[in-house]
């Protein structure tokens, strides 16, 4: 295939795959699920005049009654072309492209141990690498992210559609992802399930995925009723009811491409019915000012890093114009389990902990507080949510005997 050489083998280096080998999409067979309903919506598809690449997400949520066998997620990229821009789902299984000249759909199976229950929202990463010769700006090609699910019994809200947007302007591009919560924390690589009346982490992964230095960030977290903070952490100000907390940080500075990762205490109350997904969690993120990404700039930031832990005061919180807002805010849902539920197993787990509400910074943020959240840079663009994702892409007509 004439498009494989260039755009696979970059997409491959870049996302850092490991075991990137191209394997035949063989299609298992179906094991029966139980009715639901499967919805999907798109957010951050706009990418900054000075951004390399992005990471944009499709949230999958199951609205219920019941779990799906594993299904199939397709990404049409037709009207993609692909000497300007590169576009790849990532997903925990192979891949297969349609398109003889170039990519038309890309389809990825979901897993078993990846499909939502119930009131559970999994975020699946699109990533979006511009030519390297550097795009015409401004550019729009249409996206359209389709699921398909034999379980499904409402097929109407199945899929969504953006424009894949390369703008010609510069700005800060901020963006968030607060994984949904199912676990204790605990030291134990299956963690209890998080059951009535006690205690784990919400974490946040913020990133700025523009061009220019966010001058300062502002961190809105809301938890669903039935949940409190437990902690007092002091960049935050906290509602009386204990539910939201405005966490305005007007001394970090975070630069093109680098990542906050918050760890937020809090505690299920014991009188919630159980079993049962709170919704209502939201997450939402600005940046308060911005700077332009110049080396003395950067050189500065690096220098002033430590002093973000300083206080800070929700009257200096009033955010710029961001490149692309469909990002900056994200939904969750806090999964309680009736007791006597057992530990999880599917990758969460870990020892928990974190000092405030935005301790980490930059490349190393990596694994904080083993509940499912990871990031894995790669360039310092990728930003991966709930466990590292690989993605293995098969062009059918590429197959060769090996007789």
């Amino acid at each position: 295939m004439i498009y494989r050489n260039r755009p696979l083998a970059r997409l491959g280096a870049a996302a850092l795959l490991a075991s990137c080998a191209l394997t035949a999409f063989g299609v298992p067979a179906h094991a029966a699920g139980t009715p639901t309903d499967l919805s999907v919506a798109l957010a951050g598809t706009k990418v900054a005049a000075g951004a390399e690449a992005k990471v944009a997400f499709a949230k999958i949520m199951n609205n219920g009654p019941g779990t799906p066998s594993n299904f199939l997620i397709k990404l049409d990229v037709s009207k993609v072309d692909f000497d300007r821009v590169e576009v790849v789902p990532l997903a925990d299984t192979p891949c297969t492209i349609d398109g003889a000249e170039r990519p038309v759909n890309i389809t990825c199976r979901i897993q078993d141990d990846e499909v939502p229950a119930p009131g559970e929202t999994i975020e699946i990463p699109i990533i979006m690498f511009k030519a390297e010769q550097g795009a015409e700006l401004p550019y729009t090609a249409p996206l359209t992210f389709a699921l398909e699910s034999e379980d499904d019994t409402t097929p109407g809200n199945n899929a969504a559609s953006a424009d894949l947007v390369l703008t010609d302007e510069s700005g800060v591009d901020m963006g968030i992802v607060v994984p949904d919560v199912k676990f204790q924390v605990s030291p134990s690589e299956q963690p209890p399930l998080l059951t009535p009346g006690t205690e784990t982490e919400v974490l946040v992964e913020i990133i700025n995925q523009g061009d220019v230095i966010a001058d300062g960030v502002k961190l809105d977290l809301t938890l669903p009723n039935g949940v409190t903070f437990t902690e007092d952490l002091r960049e935050c100000t906290y509602s009386p009811d204990r539910r939201i907390a405005n966490c305005p940080a007007p001394l970090i500075q975070l630069g093109p491409q680098d990542v906050l990762v918050g760890v937020f205490p809090v505690k299920v109350a014991a009188n919630v019915k159980a079993p049962v997904a709170l919704q209502g969690g939201n997450g939402t993120v600005a940046a308060i000012g911005q700077l332009p990404a110049t080396n003395a700039n950067l050189a500065a930031r690096k220098s002033a890093l430590p002093s973000f832990l300083k206080a800070a005061t929700t009257a200096q919180a009033t955010a710029v114009r961001d490149i692309d807002d469909t990002d900056n805010t994200d939904a969750y849902a806090v999964l309680v389990a009736a007791k006597g539920g057992t530990g999880g197993g599917d990758g969460g787990g870990g020892t928990g902990g974190g000092d405030g509400g935005l301790p980490v910074t930059g490349a190393k943020a990596g694994l904080i507080g083993g509940i499912g959240v990871a990031v894995l840079l790669a360039g310092g663009v990728m930003f991966l949510i709930a466990r590292r994702r690989r993605v293995v892409l098969v062009a059918p007509a590429d197959e060769r005997p090996t007789a």
